[in-house]
């Protein structure tokens, strides 16, 4: 009988990119503590793994003493968590900044490596809030455990992404599909999966103490490019309306007053930089190539999930 003798503590093991993450874990024989607000809603992170080896425990970034108990025997800790947008009483700074670095006291005080997720884009100086709460952050992870690892994927695609999903989802209700900016904004969109064979790199060992790693897929496309990819794989034609930054801006104050915002005025600014590995994290070989992982690219994953937008669903004939 095999036995898991390693604890790794997943910080939003139940979100997109968490449960993945969680899932290559139980593949490698790790026991698994998921740290989330509602272990009740975690339930779908058993199947991933043998019986006892993924345990959800609470744990809220916004009380370090819940944080502290969750990290508690670990011999590393992932952090995963972020947030697309504010609600609540999750805010960025309260997530993505002063979350982060509670985490990091916390592996710190434990005695355990951190493997901290932040995102492509991460600026101290971005107009967006997402952006620079994502950079302090980063900052505060590595004041805190000088030699943990960071990741920062871009644009990230998989089964239950919010990106394609959604315009797929507002293609079978609306004749229009907005280009903020244009559609000039570029992305290197990463599969979830690559994602989460990046962080069992650096839970092997094989990165760089301290390092920011982007990750990104094995193209860059702008935002229009990505539009017309959805349409054309879901077989709708729709008109892609440019939409400049002013007026989308206007359009979002009111958006983002929904549940779940279609747009907000931060997304907004976000969509004014480029979502691309830099020049220097290509030079240095701190990527998925230079971590040895050959990235999926869109076109080969996207349809996979994307065929129930269509009109017939998987029964309509493919044109491609």
């Amino acid at each position: 009988m095999q036995t898991y003798d390693r604890l790794v503590t997943v910080f939003g093991g139940s979100g997109f990119v968490g449960r993945h993450v969680v899932r290559a874990l139980a593949k490698r024989g790790f026991r698994i503590r998921v740290a989330v607000r509602r272990p009740d809603l975690a339930g779908h992170l058993q199947p991933l793994g043998a019986v006892g080896q993924i345990h959800a425990v609470q744990a809220n970034l916004r009380y370090p003493d819940s944080v502290r108990q969750a990290v508690m025997g670990s011999e590393i800790v992932i952090n995963c968590v972020g947030i697309l947008f504010e609600t609540g009483r999750q805010k960025f700074d309260s997530v993505q900044a002063r979350g982060a670095a509670t985490v990091a006291k916390a592996a710190a005080e434990a005695g355990a490596r951190l493997i901290h997720l932040s995102a492509i884009g991460a600026d101290a100086d971005s107009t967006a809030l997402y952006a620079r709460t994502k950079a302090a952050g980063e900052a505060a992870v590595l004041s805190e455990v000088p030699d943990a690892v960071i990741l920062r994927p871009s644009i990230v695609f998989g089964p239950e992404d919010d990106f394609f999903n959604r315009f797929a989802g507002m293609a079978q209700m609306s004749p229009v599909l907005p280009l903020v900016g244009g559609g000039e904004t570029r992305f290197q969109p990463v599969f979830v999966g690559d994602v989460a064979q990046a962080v069992m790199a650096a839970v092997d060992g094989q990165t760089k103490p301290g390092a920011v790693y982007e990750l990104g897929g094995p193209a860059v496309k702008s935002f229009r490019d990505l539009l017309e990819f959805v349409l054309a794989t879901i077989q709708r034609k729709r008109l892609l309306v440019s939409l400049p930054f002013g007026v989308a801006r206007l359009q979002a104050k009111i958006l983002q007053l929904l549940p779940k915002p279609m747009l907000t005025e931060d997304q907004v600014e976000l969509l004014r930089a480029d979502n691309v590995v830099s020049e220097a994290a290509k030079a240095e070989g701190r990527t998925l190539e230079g971590l040895g992982i050959q990235p999926q690219s869109v076109e080969a994953v996207v349809p996979t999930y994307l065929w129930r937008f269509r009109r017939q669903g998987q029964f309509t004939e493919s044109t491609r």
